[in-house]
């Protein structure tokens, strides 16, 4: 097991599962109880005192070893009343609360937002009134307190919240100006349809028009700008003041108006000319990057094609030859340390992706001799198959299956044309549990005597529903560009010393990429300075200044109820780069951790499917 690897990984991360308080689980069982009973609901909530809690109570979370309640949801349920005070107030350790869409009315007892453990707070489509508690917190996440009927102010102590994520406050009541708000992490605002008033606070400025819609009295970026005496405001947005119009100052206004207009579309237009222009220049003069043939970008590198011919693996059932590749229409899919891939597409319509090597160390027969290598590694689900090769002197070309989803890479960070897809956290699981497998296949093979060398998330391929397979095995040996620039971040501290690859070095990569997907980042960091980090040593100065909940991808916030897998995780992937090689886990270790990971996550959710509504709030 992996227990002695995580040793490295300080015990206050724990903390960002298990709260500090020791909480009496009877006392909590009590609380719950009496909560329940100040309500009118729906048979939805089979809670019993003769029960566990734990395990059987619909919307209870506890913690893995049964000692605090960790979250009560209870979205749509039918519960009708106000809250009861001194009832959730006593969930010493809960970290999330969801009682969204219910017919909940009243005040928010202040208990409730004392406690200091709380991280998401989900209370929309509810009948809430009176005002926002002032005591919100102070590592709250997420709070939605959308469409209630809360009025007052926002309170001012939002500024303290410097963990939130989220914040939903639109269509209620709420009156006033927006108090001075700036919080790096906040990536979800929503304000709108309340009565504020004044300007909107420079630190909101980048939040979209729509987050502050409805409230007509409210001026300033991103909405329009503010007029004189505007900031304090407090006219109701109903009142407008008119005064007689002069037609001959109207007439003024018109033809100012109109040579205004002139004046501003007369450089747009020149704009639009240039642009129109270089884009058709771009088009007549661009490089081999789509509908060229491959013939034509690899000029006279392929030659003599009857002694050089393309050199199928046993099993591949494509039917063209050399020729035939080359009159493919290609098209750049990416440009890498070792070569450049292209996406072929075949006059009979096969789809292949051809990889072009580049600087190639080995002469043809060891080229060859490495070729057979490949050729002995059994048939893996989780590993991309070479299916041809092609070898002269002056063009290697490698053949693999099309993988119409793409890699790991691109959905993860997007692209410039596509941006950024959102991706759940069971989708990057599944996708690392079935590249982990592939490693761990390869590990095994030979002897126990085949590396990797090249492990990053381009080289993660993935099917169509998104199972991860590893790609360009066996390529390491042949390049000479490789070992000293290939992968930027994902190198072990060995490799960039001794530039040889090692089973434990394509463990400590594979724990770069379980970083990547925790993360969201990039392997390279720069600091303040332009100073390069890498992202093991980017993660642990986060973890060490106990900013646990700064390491993990925004978007993975949006599900509260995995903090606990998303800390396993990250225990693993810090275990696996670990400075000292010997100290890493194997990959057969790796593939049992992650399956324990997901076995636990699925159980979950089957606990949770057992009532109709969703989890995330």
């Amino acid at each position: 097991m992996l227990q002695s690897y995580f040793a490295t990984v300080p015990i206050f991360l724990l903390l960002f599962v298990v709260p500090h308080t020791k909480a009496d689980l009877h006392s909590e069982k009590q609380a719950l109880l009496d909560f329940a009973a100040a309500f009118h609901h729906g048979p939805k909530i089979n809670w019993n005192s003769s029960t566990s809690m734990c395990t059987s109570w619909v919307g209870v979370t506890c913690n893995r070893d049964g000692s605090h309640v960790l979250s009560v949801r209870l979205p749509a349920v039918g519960l009708r009343g106000s809250l009861p005070p001194n009832t959730l107030g006593k969930l010493d350790g809960l970290i999330s609360l969801s009682l969204r869409s219910n017919t909940l009315s009243g005040n928010i007892p202040s208990d409730i937002f004392s406690l200091p453990s709380l991280r998401f707070v989900y209370l929309q489509h509810n009948n809430f009134s009176g005002d926002i508690p002032d005591s919100l917190p102070p590592r709250l996440i997420y709070l939605d307190l959308s469409y209630n009927s809360f009025t007052g102010q926002i309170p001012a102590s939002i500024q303290n919240l410097t963990c939130l994520i989220g914040l939903n406050l639109q269509n209620n009541s709420l009156r006033g100006p927006i108090p001075y708000v700036n919080l790096p992490s906040l990536k979800n605002l929503d304000l709108s349809f309340n009565y504020l008033n004044g300007s909107i606070p420079s630190g909101l400025h980048t939040f979209p028009a729509s987050s502050f819609r409805g409230n007509f009295m409210l001026c300033g970026a991103p909405l329009k700008q503010c007029s004189l005496g505007s900031h304090n405001t407090t006219l109701s947005p109903l009142v407008v003041s008119q005064k007689p119009s002069d037609p001959s100052n109207k007439r003024l206004k018109i033809a100012i108006a109109l040579g205004s207009f002139t004046l501003l579309l007369l450089p747009a237009l020149i704009v639009v000319f240039f642009c129109v222009k270089k884009k058709v220049g771009e088009q007549n003069e661009a490089p081999a990057e789509k509908g060229e043939k491959l013939k034509e970008d690899f000029g006279s590198g392929v030659q003599e094609p009857e002694k050089n011919k393309l050199i199928f693996f046993e099993g591949c059932s494509y039917n063209f030859d050399l020729e035939d590749l080359l009159r493919a229409s290609a098209e750049v899919l990416g440009k890498g340390s070792c070569g450049t891939t292209y996406k072929a597409i075949l006059e009979e319509g096969t789809i292949v992706v051809v990889k072009r090597l580049r600087e190639v160390a080995a002469g043809k027969k060891e080229f060859e001799q490495q070729m057979e290598i490949v050729q002995k590694l059994d048939h893996h689900p989780n590993v991309m198959p070479l299916r041809a090769y092609y070898y002269s002197k002056d063009e290697k070309l490698m053949v693999y299956d099309y993988s119409r989803a793409g890699s790991f890479s691109k959905l993860l960070h997007g692209t410039r044309e596509t941006g950024r897809t959102p991706l759940d956290w069971d989708s990057r699981l599944k996708i690392m549990d079935g590249a982990s497998r592939g490693i761990a296949h390869i590990h095994s093979a030979n002897g126990r005597k085949f590396v990797h060398g090249n492990i990053k998330s381009s080289n993660v391929l993935l099917t169509i529903d998104l199972q991860g397979c590893i790609s360009d095995f066996g390529l390491t040996p042949l390049t000479n560009i490789c070992a000293s620039s290939r992968s930027p971040g994902y190198r072990a501290p060995e490799v960039i010393e001794t530039r040889k690859s090692t089973q434990k070095s394509d463990v400590y990569s594979f724990g770069v990429l379980l970083l990547e997907m925790l993360t969201g980042r990039t392997p390279v960091q720069y600091s303040g300075h332009d100073e390069v980090v890498d992202l093991p040593k980017w993660v642990q100065s986060v973890v060490r200044e106990e900013w646990t909940a700064e390491v993990f991808d925004l978007e993975l916030m949006r599900y509260p109820n995995i903090e606990e897998e998303l800390v396993q995780m990250l225990q693993l992937a810090m275990a696996c780069v670990a400075v000292l090689p010997d100290t890493r886990p194997s990959m057969e270790e790796v593939v049992r951790t992650i399956e324990e990971i997901r076995a636990s996550t699925s159980e979950e959710d089957k606990f949770r499917g057992s009532y109709p509504f969703t989890l995330y709030n």
